[in-house]
């Protein structure tokens, strides 16, 4: 008789998205969003940059993640452009919002 009890194998978080198409899906929303950031980086100024991080993607609409209300008006006033160089890099981007994220 045996006594021994297999125990599951551990997978990475990358494996285990890769087997879910759900957490397949939200990795390359991620990544992609990655990407944008990467993309608009040189459009905002390099003060800004580290006050400005890369948040979820929900169809048409991304979200930037900024910290600090003084940050979200300098980016507000760059959508424009921001929008005119993800469209260049061929991201349909109809709407950008930004979420400021509180001090802790």
């Amino acid at each position: 008789m045996n006594t021994h009890r297999r125990l599951p194998q551990t997978q990475t978080a990358l494996q285990a998205a890769g087997n879910s198409p759900s957490l397949a899906r939200l990795t390359e929303l991620v990544r992609e969003s990655n990407d944008r950031l990467k993309a608009i980086e040189s459009l905002l100024p390099e003060p800004l940059r580290a006050a400005v991080k890369a948040g979820p993607i929900d169809g048409e609409s991304w979200c930037l993640l900024v910290s600090g209300n003084a940050a979200a008006a300098k980016i507000r006033q760059l959508t424009p452009l921001i929008q005119a160089r993800l469209l260049s890099k061929g991201w349909k981007v109809s709407s950008i919002r930004l979420k400021i994220l509180l001090a802790k």
